[in-house]
């Protein structure tokens, strides 16, 4: 059984994990520096900030086997951030899970607008968001690591 849970700080340092074994499987730099910075205080950088930053736990034990985050960029928009999942629980409904449960936050938080930023190598991701509704746009900045903007209007 899993539950999606809101994060603690303590559990940053297996979030970090997660996020890092995500990337490296894809030849994806962390950048604890740079994109990931904002893992060091998810007090501060999500929930002070009118976001959330969610862990998906599998039970029994705790084990975290995904995350995300819902970041605010403006009134009105959210970014999501950091959605990984373990390998092993990939193509089980975790995701669709995570993203219906992102939705009911983001909209809990008076948000109208969901952008993101991916890698077209994440693949199984991007599916996943154009299903979701998600298109396409070119940002003005987009993170190191990714190569693609995507934004949904949610009602």
């Amino acid at each position: 059984m899993i539950k999606i849970i809101k994060a603690k700080q303590s559990d940053i340092p297996e979030v970090k994990i997660l996020v890092a074994d995500s990337l490296r499987e894809y030849h994806l730099e962390f950048d604890p520096l740079g994109t990931d910075k904002d893992l060091e205080d998810i007090q501060e950088e999500y929930f002070n900030n009118k976001g959330v930053f969610k862990t998906v736990i599998k039970q029994p034990g705790r084990e975290i086997i995904a995350c995300y985050g819902l970041y605010r960029i403006a009134n009105g928009t959210c970014e999501l951030r950091k959605m990984y999942l373990t390998k092993d629980m990939r193509g089980k409904g975790v995701g669709r899970q995570m993203m219906n449960d992102a939705f009911i936050e983001a909209k809990r938080l008076g948000y109208k607008k969901i952008i993101l930023e991916t890698n077209s190598i994440l693949k199984e991701a991007v599916s996943m968001y154009k299903k979701y509704g998600f298109v396409e746009y070119s940002p003005e900045h987009l993170s190191s690591r990714c190569n693609l903007g995507m934004y949904k209007v949610i009602s």
